[in-house]
């Protein structure tokens, strides 16, 4: 794992860690796996946003297990990855700034005491010092394969709550997608071959704002991608995630057999 980005604004100490971890740089796997709710990370300067230490390890403040999983598929995958070391209650780098949720009021019915009343001075530091920089190494990191004419398949690896709103989800793992299937499509097959219940755009869509991070960086170039929800009960354990790593690593390399994924979508 390379050391975090030195801390780009006042918010983060210069003894407290950067927004962004890389792991594997310069790995050899067209693929490029991120982690955009990694860490449930609060720097001092915003007191933990007034929430307790029990709010902040629940599923609000991180996605519980996929930081794991996401460390042992660029393990399996010999892969790049890139996760966020900040908690997404701060700013959620999955959500485009202007939505109300990128920095929640409240969060599963917690009131979020510190995201009350932001001046735009105040948003603006969270952005500069979490948000852009999280953003500009995913862009930097595309930038440099596709000048060496290479096309990325984005993954992009969240968890999910096994109940929500009183509804007990049913399924194992979610692949969200937008138009382009060519990773989610096969994937959801060998899912569901193996006897995985999975969810076809559940519980979340990928039509909607919950992927800002594959629309901005994949959907909009044309590269492949796919975002992949996880049940944080099923990885909330060392032995989960690696399971469930174990699991996905072949279904993923799989896809690199079919040509046509490393060309640019064109609908």
């Amino acid at each position: 794992m390379s050391a975090p980005t030195p801390p780009p604004t006042s918010l983060l100490a210069p003894d407290e860690p950067g927004p962004v971890r890389v792991l594997n740089p310069g790995a050899p796997s067209p693929f490029l796996l991120v982690c955009d709710h990694a860490a449930n990370f609060i720097p001092r300067s915003l007191a933990r946003l007034g929430l307790t230490d029990a709010e902040l390890a629940r599923h609000i403040a991180w996605d519980i297990g996929a930081a794991e999983v996401t460390a042992r598929l660029a393990e399996r995958l010999e892969a790049t990855a890139v996760l966020s070391h900040f908690s997404r209650l701060i700013v959620d780098p999955n959500r485009d700034p202007a939505d109300p949720s990128s920095m929640p009021q409240v969060s599963d019915a917690v009131p979020v005491p510190a995201n009350r009343g932001l001046t735009p001075a105040a948003r603006e530091d969270r952005l500069a010092t979490f948000f852009r920089p999280y953003h500009e190494v995913l862009t930097g990191e595309l930038a440099r394969r596709a000048a060496a004419g290479r096309v990325t398949p984005l993954i992009s690896v969240h968890s999910f709550t096994p109940v929500m709103a009183g509804f007990v989800r049913p399924w194992e793992i979610g692949i969200l997608w937008n138009q382009d299937g060519r990773i989610a499509v096969p994937m959801m097959q060998a899912l569901a071959a193996e006897g995985v219940p999975v969810g076809d755009n559940e519980p979340y869509s990928g039509r909607d704002h919950h992927g800002y991070t594959t629309h901005t960086h994949a959907d909009a170039a044309g590269l492949p991608n796919v975002l992949i929800e996880i049940r944080q009960d099923l990885i909330d354990t060392h032995k989960g995630a690696v399971k469930w790593a174990d699991i996905l690593a072949p279904i993923l390399a799989a896809r690199l057999a079919d040509e046509g994924l490393l060309k640019r979508w064109e609908g």
